[in-house]
């Protein structure tokens, strides 16, 4: 490569023409957006797909140092993360410019926006805008930790903010730099903490990670409690030099506004107690600021905390009672889903039912298939909303951008779906409708596909009701059976 991308750290802007070679041929080095210890981050310009990546460049190491060591290890952790809450690796590669002193870089997806220390020192947030972006981290740390991972370094400038735009925006968050993450059986086998020293940021470390022992997952949330706390603040918790900052989170709690509202004063308590036993899972941060969301934009009662595997069981539970998976096509449901590829001009509309390890389609319409998996399907994250789930270009919409049915022959580029219930008001599945080619959704286009998706679950409610009398109740005695 030549010299101005070896050279990249001089803080000059690359320009795309002045590169002789971008990296494996394709990856043109734009401009530096930022730049820690061990690595700078540049936009760049991905000349295959035409569209602009974040690339971070490693510094050179020796061949088979630890440097090197760890800089594959993070490619490698990152690449088996996709979730929308976790800024999505595109692809890795090493730069052999200077075969003795290799450079890893890692492609990332180009969050446009602040990260949340920017956003910080631009001026306060509201509790809305706080409890949207901490929501949107307790999410994507419930999905982190359970890949058994730990990030380990939680901070503000580790969160990127980014608002898409669209007819139900708001500012989201999205986690980045698994620089030092470990896998969670690495930290639980006492590897965590090398030769009596402790890797993270200083303002921001758990008391266990001050104290040199191992960052399990409740030292992600001290941590994201610190940065929760100081979107209200705008004061570091625990300022000074690294050796003092550490050392004060052992001796004492964080200071918290007595003027703060109670229900987020009682979660930030409980998420920087200095007991990890005593801190809320990733799982019960998450449903503790999502009711701190409802209460901000519309005043809703607190629901009670329900693990992610009690709210399945009960949806599930829901499913099986309607007794329809594997059902025979109807017509009922086939025109509902002809109207709405009519009235709202989509190539295909679905009726889905989300079973445990697939989505099972009960109607099509201009798609000939019964089912897919659940994994890559959308319908599996509409059922966990209560508003419609509207992805209006999915190439560039973090919640799709690695999905499968992106990313893959099929093409899809447009996805707008509405849970439909059963009659406890469980969501059980979805009225969706896909297209090839991004586009725009009005709020009248929403009205009415919700108002469709109410026809749907009002058929598959009477449905239910048709074959209630004919369920058995009991078995008859043994003894009649025998003829």
């Amino acid at each position: 490569m030549d010299n101005t991308v070896t050279n990249a750290d001089d803080g000059r802007t690359a320009q795309t023409g002045a590169l002789g070679v971008a990296f494996r041929g394709r990856y043109h080095l734009i401009q530096r957006i930022g730049r820690g210890g061990m690595a700078t981050v540049w936009r760049a310009r991905d000349e295959a797909l035409g569209r602009d990546v974040a690339i971070k460049v490693f510094r050179p190491g020796e061949i088979g140092s630890e440097d090197v060591r760890k800089q594959e290890a993070e490619a490698k952790m990152v690449a088996h993360l996709t979730h929308h809450g976790i800024v999505t690796l595109l692809d890795a590669g090493v730069d052999l410019s200077d075969r003795q002193r290799p450079r890893i870089y890692l492609v990332m997806e180009l969050v446009d926006g602040l990260d949340l220390k920017q956003t910080l020192e631009k001026g306060p947030m509201s509790k809305k805008d706080i409890a949207y972006i901490g929501h949107d981290l307790a999410e994507a740390l419930e999905y982190v930790h359970h890949q058994g991972v730990v990030h380990r370094d939680i901070k503000p400038a580790n969160v990127m903010t980014v608002d898409y735009g669209g007819w139900n925006s708001r500012p989201r968050g999205k986690l980045t730099d698994f620089g030092i993450a470990m896998p969670l059986e690495a930290m639980s086998a006492g590897s965590a903490e090398e030769n009596g020293t402790t890797t993270g940021t200083a303002a921001y470390l758990s008391p266990e990670q001050a104290n040199l022992q191992p960052a399990l997952p409740a030292s992600d949330i001290y941590s994201l409690g610190l940065v929760l706390l100081e979107c209200f603040t705008r004061t570091v918790a625990f300022p000074g030099d690294p050796v003092a900052s550490a050392v004060a989170r052992l001796l004492h709690d964080p200071y918290i506004p007595e003027d703060l509202d109670p229900d987020w004063r009682e979660l930030l308590v409980a998420m920087t107690a200095r007991d990890p036993n005593d801190r809320p899972t990733a799982s019960e941060a998450m449903i503790a600021l999502r009711d701190l969301v409802i209460a901000a934009i519309g005043g809703r009662h607190r629901t009670p905390v329900e693990t992610p595997a009690v709210v399945e069981a009960k949806r599930m539970a829901a499913v099986h009672d309607l007794g329809i998976l594997d059902t025979p096509r109807e017509e009922r449901f086939d025109r509902i889903t002809a109207l709405t590829a009519r009235v709202l001009g989509a190539p295909i509309a679905l009726i889905t039912i989300v079973d445990e390890e697939r989505i099972w389609f009960k109607s099509t319409h201009g798609l000939a298939l019964e089912q897919i998996t659940r994994d890559p399907g959308l319908c599996a994250s509409a059922i966990l909303q209560d508003d419609p789930w509207i992805i209006e270009d999915a190439r560039r919409d973090a919640r799709a951008q690695s999905n499968p049915l992106v990313t893959s022959g099929f093409g899809l580029q447009f996805y707008a779906g509405v849970p439909v219930t059963a009659k406890n008001g469980e969501r059980v599945g979805t009225l969706c409708i896909l297209d090839f080619a991004p586009r725009r959704v009005t709020d009248d286009e929403v009205a009415t596909l919700v108002d469709l998706a109410a026809m749907a679950s009002s058929e598959l409610v009477v449905k239910n009701q048709r074959r209630a009398p004919m369920r058995p109740h009991a078995l008859p005695p043994s003894d009649s059976l025998s003829a």
